[in-house]
């Protein structure tokens, strides 16, 4: 999905990823997504520039569950040790914690993607054929899921 990482557009998609892993009968990965999908999106309004636009994407793969998201800022992310009294910072370290791995790449010339990943539950069984869905919001208050397969 394409939004602007906005505080109200955070919890729109926190919602659409929890539908999704509905959807997909993984409603076991919707906490630990939800947490990791709003520490990245925080992540791009707090530091992202030019702008704060960007594309979060969630694909099923074989034993795992990925989720990314794209911006328009090349400057890698950094996992810092924030101090006991800090009072921001430790996002990068929730995602690395509660995640099988983590990581960010350059995208393009100008922008990157950061993504974490999740193992599916050993007893699901995928019975819908897609296995990749990119959620796509059209608008401001407009909601569109487009599934690619």
């Amino acid at each position: 999905m394409e939004l602007q990482a906005l505080p109200s557009r955070i919890g729109q998609v926190r919602r659409i990823v929890s539908a999704q892993l509905r959807y997909w009968h993984m409603d076991s990965l919707i906490d630990r997504a939800s947490l990791g999908v709003t520490e990245l999106l925080s992540n791009v309004h707090r530091h992202a520039q030019p702008d704060k636009t960007c594309t979060v994407e969630m694909e099923l793969l074989l034993e795992r569950l990925k989720v990314s998201v794209r911006d328009h800022d090349p400057r890698l992310p950094v996992l810092e040790d924030a101090g006991p009294l800090a009072t921001c910072g430790r996002g990068l370290a929730m995602v690395a914690a509660m995640s099988e791995s983590w990581g960010a790449l350059p995208d393009g010339e100008s922008g990157k993607v950061v993504w974490f990943t999740l193992p599916t539950p050993g007893a699901t069984v995928l019975t819908v054929p897609d296995r990749y869905a990119q959620l796509a919001v059209a608008g401001r208050d407009s909601h569109q899921l487009a599934e690619a397969t």
